[in-house]
Parts: C-alpha cells; structure tokens; sequence
C-alpha cells in the first residue's frame, strides 16, 4: 500500500505531479486552522507544509504515521521541534533556493526606501505630477553608505554582497564572526550589536527567528540608529515591534523603513499603513516562479528521501 502524503496549502504544483508518482497524495488548497489540520493529519506518513500552517505538539501528537514534515520556506518557526524530535519525525526546510530571490526583495526594499519611490508613485497616481522641483521629494543617495547587516547567513551575505555595486562599506553582527577570508570576500567588518545601530546608514534584518532575535528591535534600538537611517525586515515580523517602529517613523527617529513581514502577520498596524515613509511589501521574499518551483521540488524530494528510509537533503533537526 502506498504512504500517504499530505500537502497543506497552494504551493506549485510540480510537488504534487512529482509526490504523486511515488505516494498517495491529498493536496490541499486552502488554510487549515490548528483544529482542522489536527483532525485531517492523523493517516499520513509526510506532510509539505508552509509557514502559515501551525505544526504544534497538539497538531504533531495527532498523527502517530508521521515520519517526515516538510517545510516549504527556509524557516521554521512553525513547527514544535521539540515534539518532532521526541516522536522522531524529520524536519525539513528549503533554504540555499531562496537565497538570491529574497537578497532582491531586500534591495527593492532599500531603493524604494532610499529614492522615496513609493511616495512618488502613489502621488503619479492620484493628485498627479505637477513637474520637476529642485527640493521635491529629496531622498537619499546610496553610494558608499554603511550597509548593516542583522544575521550575516546566506541571505545576509547576498544582500552584502549586492551592496559592493555601491561601493558600499558592510558591516555585520551574528552569535559569531565569520573567517578573515569571508570578510574579505565581502568587504565586511564584524562590530557589536550596538555598533551596528549607531553606525548603519542601512540596517537590514536577515536573520532568523529565535528565541534570542525575536523583537529583538524596539524602540531602545531604534533611539540608537541614526536619524536618517533605513530600517529594513525582510527576515521576520517578531524581529521587529511593530509598535515601537511606527513610532520611530512617527517622529522622524529613523528617515523611513521597508518592510515585506509583519509582526502578526497578515495583520499590520493600522498607523503603518498610513505613513509615507515606509515601504510595505506583502511578504514576497522568495516570490518568483523559479524560486518558488525550486522550493517546492526540493521539499518534495525531502519526503520522498525520508519516505524511503533515506537521509532528506536538507534537515533541519541533525
């Protein structure tokens, strides 16, 4: 008889054409609840999930077949690893295929931001453009500006690494520094956490989430940044209070902000929503077709790895 595999959401549809040669397939194309998802996961032996479905002790006890939880996304803050681990399920995420597709939406975000481009396009749109000013909508330039980087993994590093087109200075901070030829390669410089704050002309956020990351920049951080500095999340909402950024946008405590996540995410802060100086983007990070069509193969190939007695290519629990 053949295992059984559970797809949770709309993901491309190459996971399913190629689960299905192997597996006895239910794909869902609609959001389960925590409720719903704990009653439906009960016969299956793999489960593709996203991070919008919440793989919780009470949803991963509810499936004694489970051997394998693929997570279509580089992170995994939706699962209870913890309860992975004891019940011996494998863990799976996609990371390496997003990389480059999510460093892009970080630099859309640090452009947009920079050259006021939102602020620009919504008044083409609506009151109109009245003519070229020589003080209208004055941003900032880009070139050999301080470039922070929060979290120097591999989306840090190719985010970096695009800031070398703008002859750019990096600087970066992590639980560790990396090798003297990686800082080299990237022309950058491990500082402290504060440092980073007060010498960033950039501040990018490309970490994961943890324990120690989550909101891990509040209104103390944003008091130490520099007045006309850019903050950017395109990493993880609960990094970040949503609060305390609104403020600091509110009174001029930072030049402006970009955003593609959310701290409760769908849900934003009403005041964000109205302020000129932040770019809003709804989580597009990994949003191209081949990026997305990458993610979806690679978690596939992860189920059907474990699924027959093999070592998934990218586990999250060693």
């Amino acid at each position: 008889m053949k295992k059984r595999v559970l797809i949770t959401n709309l993901i491309p549809e190459t996971a399913y054409q190629k689960l299905s040669r192997r597996f006895q397939v239910v794909w869902n194309k609609k959001q389960f609840s925590e409720t719903q998802l704990a009653a439906k996961i009960k016969p299956f032996h793999a489960v593709l999930t996203t991070l919008a479905d919440p793989m919780t002790a009470k949803v991963l006890s509810s499936a004694p077949n489970l051997q394998c939880v693929a997570n279509f996304a580089v992170g995994f803050n939706n699962i209870d690893l913890q309860t992975a681990k004891s019940r011996g399920i494998q863990v799976t995420n996609t990371p390496d295929v997003l990389t480059e597709a999510t460093a892009d939406i970080a630099w859309a975000l640090i452009l947009s931001c920079a050259r006021r481009v939102p602020e620009g396009e919504k008044l083409v749109r609506t009151t109109g453009f009245k003519g070229w000013g020589a003080l209208f909508l004055l941003g900032q330039d880009l070139f050999g500006k301080t470039l922070g980087i929060y979290g120097f993994g591999r989306i840090g590093k190719a985010v970096a690494w695009r800031g070398r087109g703008w002859n750019m200075p990096i600087l970066y901070h992590q639980r560790h520094r990396e090798s003297l030829a990686v800082e080299k390669r990237y022309n950058a410089k491990y500082v402290s956490f504060e440092t980073l704050l007060k010498r960033s002309d950039i501040l990018s956020v490309n970490s994961p989430l943890t324990p120690e990351t989550k909101y891990r920049f509040t209104s103390k951080e944003f008091k130490q940044m520099k007045p006309k500095s850019i903050f950017i999340n395109a990493s993880r909402g609960l990094i970040h209070r949503e609060a305390d950024l609104v403020k600091a946008l509110q009174t001029k405590t930072i030049f402006s902000a970009g955003l593609d996540v959310y701290e409760h995410e769908p849900k934003i802060n009403p005041t964000l929503l109205k302020l000129s100086n932040c770019t809003l983007m709804p989580h597009l990070g990994s949003a191209t077709l081949e990026t997305r069509t990458k993610m979806a193969l690679l978690a596939a190939e992860n189920i059907e790895l474990v699924l027959t007695g093999r070592k998934p290519k990218t586990p999250v629990i060693k």
